[in-house]
């Protein structure tokens, strides 16, 4: 097993974990696993009641990264802003598309997805799919925002939704 350089996260960091979101280390501890001896990374996810042990040798490999800059989510935030790119594909290679977009951990990408599924009132419906993906990456992105700005999820989605309805308007 090659020891590769090992990221710097340290315990109550948050971290994004591209198919789970936000997420807090917890700690850092060795485990013997079929007679390895790893060094793991826990870390928690609170609104999902779940705990992620992760090798710190494999973090940035499977796309762990640190919560991203305020200048990002500022970037993210005007992403949103923008007019929706709808392509004429087929539903499932878009919801194909978007399902790899969130599970990027890309906070750009998730952004993208949120503008692109977001309805107005005046417009047609959204399917049960489509709304599944719209809110999943609007759950990731508002965490993330969250986070980084130091606001609770109430405050980051007024701040999100707030920017997606001032586009319509």
């Amino acid at each position: 097993m090659t020891k590769s350089k090992k990221p710097d996260f340290r315990p109550n960091e948050f971290v994004v974990y591209p198919a789970h979101g936000v997420g807090k280390i917890i700690s850092i501890e060795e485990q013997e696993i079929a007679g390895i001896h790893l060094e793991l990374f826990v870390i928690s996810f609170e609104k999902d009641k779940m705990t992620l042990r992760v090798p710190t040798h494999k973090a940035t490999e499977i796309g762990m990264r640190a919560l991203s800059a305020p200048d990002v989510v500022t970037k993210a935030l005007d992403t949103l802003k923008g007019k929706a790119k709808v392509k004429r594909a087929m539903w499932s290679r878009r919801a194909q598309e978007y399902e790899q977009k969130i599970n990027s951990g890309d906070l750009m990408a998730i952004a993208e997805v949120v503008r692109d599924l977001h309805r107005n009132d005046d417009q047609r419906e959204q399917s049960y799919s489509e709304r599944q993906l719209y809110e999943a990456a609007l759950e990731r992105l508002t965490r993330e925002v969250a986070a980084v700005s130091g606001v609770d999820e109430a405050g980051a989605q007024r701040k999100v939704g707030d920017v997606l309805t001032s586009r319509a308007a």
